[in-house]
């Protein structure tokens, strides 16, 4: 089957060199970091594609689509596989079709709109944009490495979200083209309400091949950090900022103890015992938020301009779920949530974590607006695994007290809390995808007898 493949692809692409098949090189771009979950790790190590093949236009996915879907072959789509989820890694063999070739930024639209290939890495964008007086408004702490196709078929959030909402919110990303894996295979534009088909749908439903996404005016931004005594001074005093539309902030995070310990390389900005918070705040307001910390007790360990994705050091390699690696390069014992936490009862509900599972959670709070523009506590916790079953009865218990999950140990979309509760994703899949061939798996209410009927 492998030599019938590989051969197949070889006279559809232009290169037959970009079809892939060295097990080394499958193993690479069969994976992603799914390994951050101790549930997910046995289930998906061993899932491999039987080829790769690496796209250089359009043309090209339109072909190798229709050769698939002529032999029935599972084809997952892969961005820079920085992905937390085995988004990427294909449960059934097949093709794994590695779009990291097709990387063009287009243009930067006069109203600040980038138009892009979904291969660009997330950095150049930044860095590009900020030459022409725009910045990313949200991107992943995996920003020099993720790509943008990547973050819009499976992230949520990030460095931004605190100012700008996250992917699906307030018109960030204004359209993209998508391959189908119809019969045969078409070129399908997005725009308005319909992108909502195809977001975080880890490539299921279509093959994302040129993005429109909306940027922000550029902003002069300095990295900033202070430690509290407690963690409840330190998340206090981080809110504070975070809701107040009088600081202009890219990033609000505060952790609690013992999470500063595991970010050795920045040991300057830590202190023994205490919380830290974690700020990017607009220049001219450095010296107003020093004053702040030091009314509500905290000591500022560190001040720093942020001069694009090379600055050293960058304080967001510790955000976000590169938290969570950090805590696992500390203990691999730990892994993580995704947890949304009321803006008023959370503190509440921070006290009935603790009083439950003790330090088995331990709190890191990530700031962001959300589709109503009001500043909730998300929340990348990080947690000490013994059991499946018992990190089954934390998830059950944070929604049982209103904390939002969306539970990162599952490898499909419906309890991965990003599933849209209109089935819109789930009826794209039917029509641009009736046999069921794009990511099989990942999306379990699809049924291939409901969308062929």
């Amino acid at each position: 089957m492998l030599d019938g493949i590989a051969a197949g692809l070889s006279e559809v692409v232009a290169d037959p060199a970009r079809v892939l098949t060295a097990p080394a090189v499958l193993d690479r771009l069969s994976h992603d970091f799914y390994w951050y979950s101790p549930v997910l790790r046995p289930i998906l190590k061993d899932k491999t594609a039987d080829v790769a093949v690496q796209p250089k236009d359009v043309g090209e996915i339109l072909a190798i689509l229709r050769f698939a879907g002529q032999h029935e072959i599972p084809v997952t789509v892969r961005g820079a596989g920085t992905g937390n989820y085995g988004q990427c890694v294909p449960l059934e063999g097949g093709i794994v079709l590695d779009l990291a070739l097709m990387d063009k930024l287009e243009e930067i639209v006069p109203d600040g709109v980038a138009v892009c290939q979904p291969g660009l890495r997330l950095a150049v964008l930044e860095t590009e944009a900020r030459k022409q007086g725009w910045e990313l408004r949200m991107y992943p702490s995996t920003l020099v490495k993720a790509s943008v196709g990547g973050f819009l078929a499976g992230g949520s959030g990030g460095i931004g979200s605190v100012a700008h909402g996250g992917l699906r919110d307030f018109d960030t990303v204004r359209g993209f083209e998508v391959v189908t894996m119809e019969d045969p295979p078409r070129i399908v534009r997005h725009e308005g309400a319909s992108v909502h088909e195809i977001l975080h749908a880890w490539g299921t439903n279509g093959v994302l091949t040129r993005i429109w996404f909306a940027l922000a005016p550029a902003v002069e931004w300095t990295q900033w950090t202070a430690v509290f005594d407690t963690y409840l001074e330190a998340f206090r005093f981080t809110q504070s900022i975070a809701v107040d539309p009088a600081w202009t902030k890219r990033l609000a995070t505060v952790f609690e103890w013992p999470i500063p310990s595991f970010f050795t390389p920045v040991k300057q900005v830590v202190r023994e015992g205490k919380a830290l918070a974690l700020i990017m705040i607009e220049n001219s307001q450095v010296e107003a938020l020093n004053a702040a910390a030091k009314t509500a007790g905290g000591e500022v360990t560190f001040s720093g301009r942020f001069d694009g994705p090379r600055t050293q050091p960058l304080l967001s390699d510790y955000t976000w779920n590169h938290t969570t690696l950090w805590a696992m390069k500390a203990d691999p014992a730990y892994t993580y949530l995704q947890c949304g936490f009321s803006p008023t009862e959370c503190e509440e509900q921070f006290r009935r974590l603790r009083d439950r599972y003790g330090n088995e959670i331990l709190f890191h709070i990530e700031f962001m607006k959300n589709g109503d523009g009001v500043i909730v506590p998300g929340a990348i916790p990080v947690v000490r695994f013994t059991t499946e079953e018992r990190l089954n009865d934390m998830i059950a218990y944070c929604r049982s007290i209103g904390v939002f999950v969306a539970n990162p140990h599952v490898n499909y979309l419906e309890d991965g809390g990003r599933f849209r509760a209109d089935n819109i994703q789930l009826l794209a899949k039917q029509r641009y995808d009736p046999r069921g061939l794009l990511n099989p798996g990942k999306m379990i209410s699809f049924r291939k007898e409901a969308a062929v009927r």
